[in-house]
Formats: structure tokens, C-alpha cells, sequence
């Protein structure tokens, strides 16, 4: 009767899958592939658990070893890729809005999800007209604790405090250099059915460009745009974020 309990073999069966994510998120989070060196300083893992867990993945083609040694994703993940593409929803909402945001006038326009803790992933990126824009690209993990687009997310979800108090009555956020010394955001909360924040429209760009009139028009043009994306989304279109609401 040498067998673990169960409990404990669940727990370590939960263990190793945590820890294949972390493996797979650290492989995400660069363009280019990875040594183990490198795996291991960004997970915290040790090389031999990463070996180990690395064989399963390899297996299930969510990663693969390159010629000269290093991981990279595996065409599995690219699979994943483009279900999500196919499933996802908000792409066919707000791709529209981000389109119509940028025909208007405005800065780059991008969509932001809370992605952890401290952290909200653009999803989705429109690049302004201009001939200089700031870099963000689909994808980017960013801090939640700086940029506009952060602290609307910070404001509308359960973040509590005197700067989210004001960003909430406000209605919106306006950044300036928080996140590059040399840009500027504003951003809006978007909402769905249940009332919940699903994330955040933005516009960004080179600070010098946000001029208290080109502020004051790119308010309004997203404040509308959150709304009328809130609604579709089955968000109570009573309730519209505003400055001064």
C-alpha cells in the first residue's frame, strides 16, 4: 500500500500544471526563443523541473527545442492562437470602434484586459495616422500601475484608493509620461452585462500632440466609443462613465 493519497497526488498534479504555464507564459513574454538559463531565471524553476515539465509539453507541441539548444512555442500554441481569434468575440466588437476611433482623428487606439495582479495585456491595437506613434503592439503585457489604460482598469475593477476615487468620479483617465516619458494616454472603461469591468479603450501617443483641445476632443470621442462598446457588449446603457458622473 505504497500508493499516495489523493489529495496529495491532486495537489501535485495542480503543482506541475502551474508550473507548465509559467514555463509556457515566460516563453510567451519573449520575441525571440529561450535557453534554459533563461527559463529558469524567469520562472524561479529549477533547470532539471524545467526539463522534466518541457518533455510533456514538447510532446503535446505546445513548445519545441530548436537545433541550437533553445525553446521556443510549438505549433499547438499557435492553434491555440487562432481559436482564440475565431472565439473570441470582443474582436469583432472592438476592432470596429478602434477602426472608427482612429478615422476620427485620434491617437493609436488599443483595447487592455486585466492579465495579473499588478499587470493588463493589450489585446487589441489600432495605429494611428500619424507618422510617429508609441510603441505598443498587441500582446504587450504593461504595468496596471502606470498609463491610463492601467488605472481605469485599476479604478473600475477592485483597486481601492484616493487616485481610483478620482478616476472613477472623473469617468476616465489621462496619463502623462507615467509609463514613457515621451507619451500620453487616455483611456475609458468599457462594461458588460453584469455591470463588471470587461477593460479598457485607449488612445496614445507622443505627448506633444496632447494639447488641451486635442484632449478635450478625444475625450469625448472615447467616452462615446466606451458606451456605445459597453452596450453591445449587454452593459446597462444607463449607465455611461462621464466626466463628473
Amino acid at each position: 500500500m505504497d500508493e499516495k493519497p489523493e489529495p496529495r497526488r491532486a495537489a501535485e498534479g495542480v503543482a506541475a500544471v502551474d508550473r507548465a504555464f509559467t514555463i509556457l507564459a515566460a516563453l510567451a513574454d519573449q520575441t525571440d526563443p529561450s535557453t534554459l538559463a533563461d527559463l529558469a531565471r524567469r520562472t524561479g524553476l529549477y533547470k532539471s523541473t524545467i526539463l522534466r515539465i518541457l518533455a510533456s509539453v514538447e510532446n503535446a507541441g505546445y513548445a519545441a527545442r530548436l537545433h541550437d539548444g533553445r525553446y521556443g512555442l510549438g505549433p499547438m500554441a499557435f492553434r491555440l492562437g487562432l481559436a482564440y481569434e475565431h472565439q473570441n468575440p470582443l474582436r469583432l466588437l472592438v476592432l470596429p470602434i478602434l477602426d472608427g476611433l482612429v478615422e476620427a482623428g485620434t491617437e493609436s487606439a488599443s483595447f487592455h484586459v486585466r492579465h495579473g495582479p499588478d499587470t493588463r495585456i493589450c489585446l487589441f491595437r489600432v495605429n494611428s495616422r500619424h507618422s510617429t506613434l508609441d510603441r505598443v503592439e498587441a500582446g504587450d503585457i504593461l504595468p496596471l500601475a502606470r498609463g491610463a489604460a492601467g488605472r481605469v482598469i485599476a479604478a473600475f475593477s477592485d483597486e481601492t484608493g484616493t487616485e481610483q476615487e478620482s478616476v472613477r468620479l472623473a469617468g476616465y483617465a489621462l496619463s502623462c509620461g507615467e509609463r514613457d516619458p515621451s507619451c500620453s494616454g487616455l483611456a475609458a472603461p468599457v462594461f458588460g452585462a453584469s455591470g463588471a469591468l470587461v477593460g479598457a479603450l485607449s488612445l496614445s501617443g507622443p505627448g506633444e500632440r496632447f494639447t488641451e483641445e486635442a484632449v478635450a476632443c478625444m475625450r469625448s470621442l472615447i467616452l462615446d466609443a466606451a458606451h456605445s462598446l459597453s452596450g453591445a457588449l449587454g452593459a446597462d446603457r444607463s449607465r455611461r462613465a462621464k466626466p463628473g458622473s
